[in-house]
């Protein structure tokens, strides 16, 4: 059984799936994911564009949706009994499945740590209590994990060998019909509902001031595997703007821009690994983010800023992510060169720091040896 609550986990859980399956073929996996875990072979019980939301409010605004898949999970944990349940991420849903696991006598590996290291750490008890083994993806999860005792294998990040650009900028741009000559600016609202209902007005206000500062501006945005057309046109037709979407080739999209509007996500790793300078924004519902304030002992969003370790790009959180400081902070990006190439010169210092690359191999060697010592 293996569980991808959102997008970027259907991402790790589909690569994942196939190189275990290279490994052997008489696997068979079933649980959560998206339409790329599907392709890959695994039989989803559920619909990760169906789970995936984030904070306090907007849980309890789904809550019968992800209450209903986990009683069918439940269930399944002893009707159809795995031999091992993989987790990717997605804690809240995930912990609670593996105390089920634990009383149903099934092995836990955990893929992608929920970032507890940033906060509610005290979770760390309860995972040693119920997971068998952690795959982690940054460096410093692995002490986090052997501290508390918790066997732990630091397999890289998979975004590594994931991220796979073809060609320059201007081959890219002109790929998806771009006009390479004027510059390209990637609106990247996130794969959750949630996020494009709180955070697309703000990302579209921003481009409507950067579409009048630079009147010949282009925009691109990359359309998730969670998310249907409906979820993002309305609102760009609505602010005026002219848009290229696509679902495909994200790397090269991202390649093909002068520079993003981020949420806060897995994504921003994947900017970073291309090298595209960006803004990074985070904003939640008032009650949400007061919460997380007082619980999170990071003093970074960004997870490509967490892993280099300082401020490498700009973080527009909560009031701060206006249209007015967003387009500012691209217009800077846009017109002063020395600033862009500062920015790129440290993004490409963060893939030295992921590892060498296999993620998704080393997992799926774990999986076989954690089920073989059953």
């Amino acid at each position: 059984m293996i569980v991808a609550g959102e997008a970027s986990g259907d991402i790790y859980g589909a690569d994942l799936a196939r190189e275990a399956l290279k490994l052997d073929p008489s696997l068979h996996f079933f649980g959560i994911g998206g339409a790329r875990m599907r392709e890959a072979g695994v039989e989803t019980l559920v619909d990760s564009a169906d789970m995936a939301v984030v904070g306090l409010v907007e849980v309890l605004k789904h809550f019968d949706v992800i209450s209903g898949a986990f009683l069918k999970l439940k269930k399944a944990l002893s009707t159809d009994r795995p031999d091992l349940l993989i987790l990717i991420d997605y804690p809240g849903f995930n912990l609670r499945l593996a105390k089920a696991a634990r009383k149903a006598g099934v092995k836990v590996l955990y893929y992608i740590s929920p970032q507890i290291w940033a906060w509610r750490q005290g979770r760390v008890k309860k995972m040693a209590r119920l997971v068998d083994h952690m795959a982690v993806i940054l460096p410093f999860e692995a002490p986090f994990y052997e501290r508390a005792g918790i066997p732990v294998s630091f397999v890289g990040h998979p975004m590594t060998d994931l991220v796979k650009v073809r060609g320059e900028r201007d081959d890219a741009a002109a790929s998806f019909g771009l006009d390479p000559g004027r510059r390209i600016v990637g609106l990247f609202p996130g794969s959750r509902r949630n996020e494009i209902e709180r955070l697309l007005p703000v990302i579209t206000g921003a481009a409507v001031l950067l579409k009048r500062r630079f009147p010949d501006i282009q925009f691109v945005l990359p359309l998730a595997s969670t998310l249907r057309d409906a979820d993002i046109v309305p609102q760009l037709t609505a602010a005026g703007l002219e848009v290229t979407i696509s679902r495909e080739r994200i790397h090269d999209l991202i390649r093909a821009c002068d520079a993003v509007i981020s949420v806060s996500g897995t994504v921003t790793l994947e900017i970073a690994l291309v090298g595209t300078p960006m803004v990074i924004i985070y904003k939640l519902s008032p009650l949400t983010y007061q919460l997380a304030k007082r619980l999170v002992k990071v003093d970074k969003i960004g997870l490509c800023n967490i892993v280099a370790g300082e401020i490498v790009v700009r973080e527009l959180i909560q009031h701060e992510a206006n249209p007015a400081m967003i387009a500012d902070e691209i217009g800077s990006i846009l017109t002063d060169a020395g600033y862009a190439g500062t920015i790129r010169e440290k993004l490409a210092a963060i893939r030295e720091r992921l590892g060498g690359g296999g993620a998704s191999a080393n997992v799926a060697r774990l999986i076989l040896a954690t089920m073989e010592d059953q």
